[in-house]
């Protein structure tokens, strides 16, 4: 081992670690070559799709080349993570998606299929969102301390949807905080509850901030509470959970990720024109507007960050007993 890292230094000294940096040099100069593509883990119409396509579209101009978006949709993103994954790394294919959703999927997955601490990297963030709590808009509840009161007459027969992980942890967290008996209710989208929620065959609903800021302002929905340890600059009129009397923290966030074997050079470019078009006013109005707040942060921060929540979520799925899948 001390003679190879000595030999490193004298191929360095004589010039040869410039040769050895020339192809990732080069690659990042040359830096896209062709169409990007950007890879979206669900439907065309989603949520998670207006944010890829929004980045996306911003990020165009700026790469100088066609962008094309991808939905690569099932097994709850991991097909779209499992693509990318084994791109080609060149830079070309870009992961936009909810990275705390990468770090539950570790979890939630029997046999995940990607390890992301070894086979992607994250090139930039975009942003950091709550999940919500959420009534009909003719409810007589107002607060967190309204419904609390409501669900504990109610008893076991209180019920509330939910349509993600993250939504099922919060509800975890609510009823073991508050000692409540609700039922909760699984449903395939979060569009799946809304009938449900109006008509008043379940009580409150947790939605992600994209669904909820679209009900709220088409008035369909009252959003009581959020899920991230303060207040939202994009929706500072939306109190916490923990000011509500039930401590949590949970954040959801987005990210740029490439597979790990592309060039240092290359990330780097990638984040520069994300973190560009994140602190863009366009950007913060976009992310604003769906009551999320606009978050750069360099490639190593990010990752550093990740590993944390693949660790948080370990703890968030025994809390939740979340079932494994695949």
């Amino acid at each position: 081992m001390i003679s190879r890292r000595r030999f490193g230094i004298g191929a360095a000294a004589l010039g040869g670690g410039a040769v050895l940096g020339l192809p990732a040099i080069v690659r990042a100069q040359t830096f896209p070559s062709q169409d990007v593509h950007f890879i979206c883990g669900f439907a065309a119409g989603s949520g998670a799709d207006i944010i890829v396509r929004f980045i996306s579209e911003q990020m165009r101009p700026l790469l100088g080349r066609n962008v094309v978006v991808e939905n690569r949709v099932g097994a709850l993103g991991n097909i779209a993570t499992e693509y990318v994954a084994r791109a080609k790394p060149d830079g070309h294919t870009v992961y936009i998606t909810g990275a705390s959703a990468l770090a539950a999927n570790q979890h939630i997955m029997k046999k995940p299929t990607v390890d992301l601490a070894r086979d992607l990297q994250i090139v930039g963030t975009i942003n950091k969102q709550p999940v919500m709590i959420a009534v009909r808009p003719d409810s007589p509840v107002k607060t967190i301390a309204d419904l609390t009161a409501a669900m504990k007459q109610k008893g076991d027969k209180a019920s509330y949807g939910f349509a993600n992980p993250s939504a099922k942890v919060v509800g975890a967290m609510y009823k073991e905080r508050a000692g409540l008996k609700a039922v909760e209710v699984a449903y395939r989208t979060g569009a799946d509850y809304l009938n449900d929620l109006a008509s008043g065959n379940i009580d409150f609903a947790i939605p992600d901030n994209v669904l909820a800021m679209s009900q709220a302002r088409q008035n369909k929905m009252r959003i009581l509470a959020v899920s991230t340890p303060e207040r939202m600059q994009a929706a500072p009129e939306f109190p916490t959970m923990t000011e509500s009397g039930y401590p949590m923290s949970l954040i959801g966030w987005w990210a740029g990720l490439v597979p790990m074997a592309t060039p240092r050079p290359v990330v780097e470019r990638l984040g520069e024109i994300l973190s560009k078009v994140v602190a863009s006013e366009e950007g913060k109005k976009f992310l604003n507007s769906i009551a999320s707040d606009p978050w750069v942060s360099k490639p190593d921060e990010a990752q550093a960050f990740l590993r944390e929540q693949i660790k948080d979520w370990g703890e968030y799925v025994k809390l939740a007993n979340i079932e494994q899948q695949g």
